[in-house]
């Protein structure tokens, strides 16, 4: 599988992390940004993933920022993104089960980086179940 991963400066550390984490399950990462700690704006990198999602450069993405909503808000501008701010792993698996999410969002800040692994892998682990849900998915989309 293939991962687009971005972050902001706040995000970083985190972001590093979770690249080492993938590439051991070897999963390939195509690494949007930021690429250091030095002040980032999120939606750059928000941006970045989405459109690597959207074409179809890789299955997945992965944000963070140090809250997870404007790095989450930023992807979710784009038709076709279905960016899911998850801050445990309950809420990545329902993210994929029930939302059919491409981007899992972490906050940053507020994640362990345990808890983060945790995330990716429930949402990874999981795919969309349809049925009921798949005529909410339609309505997403304006």
């Amino acid at each position: 599988m293939k991962i687009a991963i971005g972050s902001d400066h706040a995000g970083f550390e985190l972001k590093e992390q979770l690249i080492n984490y993938l590439t051991e399950k070897n999963s390939s990462i195509l690494d949007k940004g930021c690429f250091s700690l030095e002040r980032a704006d999120y939606p750059d990198f928000g941006h970045a993933v989405a459109l690597s999602v959207l074409n179809n450069e890789v299955t997945f993405g992965i944000l963070m920022c140090g809250s997870g909503n404007g790095i989450n808000m930023s992807a979710n501008k784009h038709a076709g993104i279905r960016a899911a701010l998850c801050w445990n792993h309950e809420i990545a698996s329902l993210a994929r089960l029930h939302n059919d999410a491409n981007i899992l969002v972490l906050p940053a800040r507020y994640i362990t980086l345990d808890e983060a692994k945790k995330c990716v892998d429930a949402f990874f682990d999981n795919s969309f179940e349809g049925g009921r849900h798949a005529d909410r998915i339609k309505k997403i989309d304006l």
